[in-house]
């Protein structure tokens, strides 16, 4: 009956018989244990696992369902002992004969349910794990249907939990399995691929054990290169294995060991060979959480270059569509982060327009990290392609990017800072006399300035910590490691220099004066200070600070009674134009500046730098603040005090069509879509009317009257630096809301300057003076209309050339990142920019309200003459090339990026100051450094060197001491097969068979 029913159990010819032959033989078994101990005896079972029963293979499963029905039988009797003896030695000659998924997968479970039959003995285990580590590495999927993959997977998941168990109960076994893992997926043999399955012995893994196994694996000395990107490659290849856990979690923690001992060639080259895969595995949801945590970390991390980036740019805007068409919160959350992602890396790799504005187009309506949050999340993985091993750092002479320029190091929330700096060093002229002043043995914050731009030309770091002049420049009030306004510092900073600079000559004129300090060594320090910026004064006038000469200009405010025609003037100087937005519905209603108090918004309230003194000279510098047609804080007292009392003549009728004037131009900048800074500065000149709350107080009428104020630039500056108004004040929220409207920005303007013939006196030694005129007869008054008609009030055009741009980003004053375009700009200017017949002419309110030309017309008209490369983006550390069109559509791209501070320089034939012979140096290049300053800089780069050399031979000392050697059991010293890459999560077998296991 045994015979009959283990025939009808092998050999039954369909499943009916099969299962009544099973039942028979159990049934009789039970009641006749002794019999069946007898008949399912040794022979039997080694017959059954060598030679099969009769034309039943042996590597069929069936064999191994026999015999587990068989063991349950007899496992009361004394002669299982010895069948459990038989199968431990079995079992592991299965193994060794690399059987296929089913088979394993039977025998598998045969020995989870009789843990008995697994080999014993710390040998025999070992060498058991080993090879079923290297069976798995040749499981193949016989089937591509979604029912015979379901049944490959779970084969697979079978065997990979007895491993699993093994390794719970026999620790030892552990690591040499590792070891066998990593040398099948390191081998060069190309003509066997590990299968995918691999990836399932990942999930057993305890997450533990990352941080040994990763540091011995990456300072194992007998891992190659080339055995590590091999078997990273593969790893990668693992995320196309289903339902795998904690494979991302390998792989992202053997790259970031790889990038901690600096082995970036391996990294790079990974990256690029394997990151279209990643991509690719975003397509299947079973995969996805995996393969985009992967793809965020390897992109995030390949910082020096848009190639691995650039790779997977073509594939977004149809995976984004083809979540879209999804609708499952899966997919739509999913689309989110991969949004982020693509937002981070448009923003790293800024200047490619035609590759990204499809994606912009395609993600418009997903949310937009913030500035903040960006930057934080590139900080997370970043590492540097450059080699830090011995021979290259020796031979390595700087650490820069391919622009050649160094960036700055954010100290903590110090953009605002860097953004200024940047601008302020890529000013050529301001830069080399900066460079060339004799500032030894002097601590003022000029000297400070000279230190940091000196670092800055010619350090090898690929960025400079600027702590020292951070801690002499910050305003008192700016609160340390919180964002602030880049302008408030730039306003600040240039108050300082100045005002040190006009301090120091003072003491200068005065230290043979018996009144100067009783002290002697602070009178010979001062004088010694002084002395030195007397010198440092560029050749110009001698009573002008390198301040006044580079940023300075005069700006002339008219204001005229409406009643009785007198007029006030008073000439004050400027360093910056801060430029208003006034709100369209204002400009719908009323002339540009004729409002009402109860009109005022805050956001429109226009700002000039000044650089103030009283006759004496002792006056420091102040901010004016200028009605920019919203607002005005010269009050009644300030008015009083400019006033004059010509006699008066009713001209009512001139007075409104200035008016009306004011009005049409208001229409017009309505109309237009995208203001531009030639709007902003005509805006800024136009004539106002005071009237309302805002009457001002005539002195010959002795009384509040309405008046008209107008504004005139009559000497223009080296550096023009205009700011644009963004912030206003929301009373109710109280917070500085930012205008978001974005500005044209042209790359060549003229300026409208209108010198007074004859010049207004001006007090000797002032830097700003107020002056009061009277007149009646009609020939002021024709002066002063908006026709122009007389050419003495006919404005010169002064040509500028764009500089500088330092761009916000973020909604509010309080928060975002400040980064900043520039490109050298001398007093000649690029060749091929400055052509009359295309530039921005700004034409004065008087004459011409608004030009007929569109400023983007003739910015596009710019661009083909503009020098390749020629434009650097200065984010913090980060230095890349770039294009004017990047910064003149940084706004449409990015709505929260927009300009804010711009800085123009002059075009001229020199610079305004002296260039003698002995400064010859300063037309064509920097000037060479003085000794102290070149000294400090050789110094650091020598430090540079060693540091770099430290780090190399602190990973070859970590390598020599490292106390895990991954190399597997088998190979010879002469063959290492790389390292033990613990299931780094992701890679893996030939990938004909990806796309079968991923549904």
């Amino acid at each position: 009956m045994f015979a009959l029913s283990t025939r009808l159990v092998l050999q039954g010819p369909d499943p009916f018989q099969r299962q009544v032959g099973r039942q028979v033989l159990e049934a009789y078994g039970r009641y006749h244990r002794a019999e069946f101990e007898a008949f399912f005896n040794r022979g039997l079972v080694l017959g059954l696992l060598q030679r099969g029963y009769g034309e039943l293979s042996n590597r069929d499963p069936a064999i191994l369902d026999y015999i587990q029905a068989g063991l349950r039988l007899i496992m009361s009797c004394p002669s299982v002992l010895e069948l459990f003896e038989l199968l431990q030695v079995e079992a592991l000659r299965l193994v060794c004969e690399r059987p296929a998924p089913p088979l394993c997968a039977r025998l598998c479970q045969l020995l989870g349910d009789f843990p008995q039959c697994l080999p014993r003995g710390r040998k025999l285990s070992l060498a058991f794990c080993q090879q079923l580590v290297r069976s798995i590495a040749h499981f193949q999927s016989q089937g591509s249907r979604e029912a015979e993959l379901r049944l490959y997977v779970s084969q697979v998941t079978q065997v990979s939990g007895l491993l699993r168990s093994v390794w719970k109960a026999e620790p030892d076994t552990l690591l040499p399995s590792l070891q066998e893992l990593f040398a099948v997926i390191s081998a060069a043999d190309t003509s066997f691929e590990p299968s995918v399955a691999l990836a399932s012995v990942v999930q057993h893994i305890p997450l533990q054990m990352i941080t040994v196994l990763i540091r011995s694996l990456t300072t194992d000395p007998n891992v190659k290169d080339a055995s590590m990107t091999q078997a990273l490659c593969r790893m990668i290849d693992w995320l196309s294995w289903p339902l795998a856990q904690h494979v991302e979690t390998w792989v992202i923690a053997l790259l970031k060991g790889l990038a901690a001992v600096q082995k970036f060639t391996i990294l790079i080259d990974v990256t690029l060979l394997k990151i279209e895969l990643v991509f690719n595995r975003l397509w299947f949801p079973l995969v996805r959480p995996g393969a985009l945590a992967v793809l965020s970390h390897m992109l995030l991390s390949f910082q020096h270059s848009p190639e691995a980036f650039h790779l997977i740019v073509p594939h977004v805007v149809s995976l984004v569509h083809s979540f879209k068409r999804d609708g499952l919160p899966s997919s739509t959350a999913f689309l989110m982060q991969l949004t982020e992602l693509i937002h981070c890396m448009m923003y790293h790799y800024s200047g490619f327009p035609e590759l990204y504005e499809p994606i912009l187009e395609a993600i418009k309506d997903m949310p937009k990290p913030t500035e903040e949050k960006i930057k934080l999340i590139l900080s997370q993985s970043a590492w540097t392609s450059q080699s830090s091993s011995l021979p290259s750092c020796l031979s390595r002479l700087s650490g820069k990017s391919e622009t050649g320029k160094t960036g700055l190091i954010n100290l903590g929330n110090t953009c605002y800072m860097n953004s200024v700096i940047q601008a302020l060093f890529m000013a050529t002229d301001f830069r080399r006399h900066v460079l060339s002043l004799n500032l030894n043995g002097c601590n003022s914050l000029m000297r400070k300035l000279q230190h940091l731009f000196a670092f800055l030309a010619h350090t090898q770091r690929e960025a400079y910590a600027p702590r020292i002049f951070f801690e002499a420049s910050r305003p008192p009030w700016f609160t340390p490691r919180s964002q602030q306004d880049c302008s408030e510092y730039l306003r600040f900073l240039l108050d300082r220099l100045h005002e040190e600079e006009r301090t120091l000559k003072a003491l200068s004129s005065a230290k043979t004066s018996e009144s100067v300090m009783n002290e002697e060594s602070h009178t010979q320090e001062a004088v010694h200070k002084a002395q030195v910026f007397a010198e440092a004064a560029c050749m110009g006038s001698e009573e002008r600070t390198l301040i006044e000469k580079m940023f300075g200009g005069k700006l002339k405010t008219t204001i005229c009674c409406l009643n009785c025609k007198s007029m006030s003037q008073k000439e004050e100087a400027f360093t910056d134009l801060s430029l208003a937005f006034c709100p369209p519905t204002s400009l719908e209603n009323v002339g540009p500046k004729c409002v009402e108090r109860s009109e005022v918004n805050d956001g429109c309230v226009v700002q000039t730098n000044t650089l103030a003194t009283s006759p004496a000279g002792e006056a420091p510098l102040n901010n004016l603040e200028v009605n920019g047609g919203c607002d005005t804080t010269m009050n009644e007292g300030t008015m009083k005090d400019l006033s004059t009392e010509p006699n008066s003549e009713n001209t009512t009728n001139s007075e409104l069509n200035k008016v009306q004037d004011n009005r049409d131009m208001s229409q017009r900048l309505v109309g237009k879509s995208t203001l531009s800074v030639t709007d902003l500065l005509n805006y800024f000149l136009a004539p106002e009317i005071l009237s309302g709350d805002n009457k001002y107080y005539c002195e010959k009428c002795a009384s509040l009257q309405n008046a008209e104020k107008t504004m005139q630039i009559i000497e223009e500056p080296e550096y023009l630096i205009l700011t644009l108004l963004r912030f206003s004040y929301d009373p109710k929220c109280h917070i500085r809301r930012k205008i978001l409207d974005n500005v044209s920005l042209p790359l060549v303007l003229e300026l409208p300057v209108k010198r007074a013939t004859p010049p207004l006196a001006v007090v000797s030694g002032g830097w700003s003076v107020g002056v009061e005129i009277s007149d009646i007869g009609e020939n002021l008054a024709k002066k002063l209309k908006p026709s122009g008609a007389d050419e003495v009030t006919c404005p010169q055009l002064v040509p500028y050339v764009l500089s500088s741009v330092v761009v916000h980003s973020g909604v509010s004053s309080e928060s975002g990142h400040y980064y900043s375009y520039a490109r050298n700009v001398t007093g000649s200017g690029p060749s091929g920019l400055c052509h009359p017949s295309t530039a921005l002419s700004l034409i004065s309110p008087q004459d011409k309200l608004l030009t007929e030309e569109s400023p983007c017309t003739v910015v596009e008209n710019e661009l083909d003459t503009e020098v390749p490369k020629e434009w650097f983006l200065f984010n913090d550390s980060r230095v890349t090339f770039t294009s004017f069109q990047s910064v003149q559509k940084i706004t449409s791209r990015f709505p929260k990026d927009t300009a804010y501070v711009l800085f123009y320089k002059k075009q001229n034939n020199t610079c305004g100051l002296n260039t003698s012979s002995s400064n010859g140096l300063w037309i064509n290049g920097d000037p060479p450094l003085q000794k102290d300053l070149m000294d400090a800089i050789t110094k650091d780069n020598k430090l540079y060197l060693q540091e770099q050399e430290l780090s190399a031979r602190t990973q070859a000392l970590q390598a020599a001491s490292a106390s895990c050697s991954f190399r597997p059991n088998g190979f010879d010293d002469n063959d290492p097969p790389g390292s033990c890459g613990p299931a780094g999560g992701g890679g893996g077998g030939g990938f004909s068979t990806v796309g079968r296991l991923v549904f």
